[in-house]
């Protein structure tokens, strides 16, 4: 069992342990000044800060495997009379005493 702590680089994942993997980039001084400002902004380090955007734009860019969700509706006039959406909660309640009630 490996018991190495990275204190340096990006930490990525092997099985269950950290693994520290160092990469070069080139950037522009424009865009490296970016970076660093965002980052800074974030209370990142500039390291984390493009792990979390690369993280970001990989995700974005793999197919999603979830089906779009639809949802189906049946036309009407809304929620029936004394039905107030915002307070699901007295739904529940109603529901209770109408099966309980009637059943005492």
């Amino acid at each position: 069992m490996r018991s190495h702590t990275p204190k340096t680089g990006d930490d990525v994942m092997d099985g269950s342990h950290a693994v520290s993997v160092w990469t070069t980039i080139s950037l522009d001084d424009r865009l490296a000044e970016q970076v660093r400002q965002c980052a800074a902004s974030r209370g990142l380090s500039v390291s984390a800060f493009i792990a979390a955007v690369l993280d970001d734009a990989i995700k974005q860019a793999l197919p999603s495997s979830d089906k779009p969700f639809h949802l189906i509706t049946v036309g009407g006039g809304g929620p029936a009379p004394g039905v107030d959406l915002d307070r699901p909660r007295t739904l529940e309640t109603a529901d209770d005493e109408r099966r309980w009630v009637a059943g005492s």
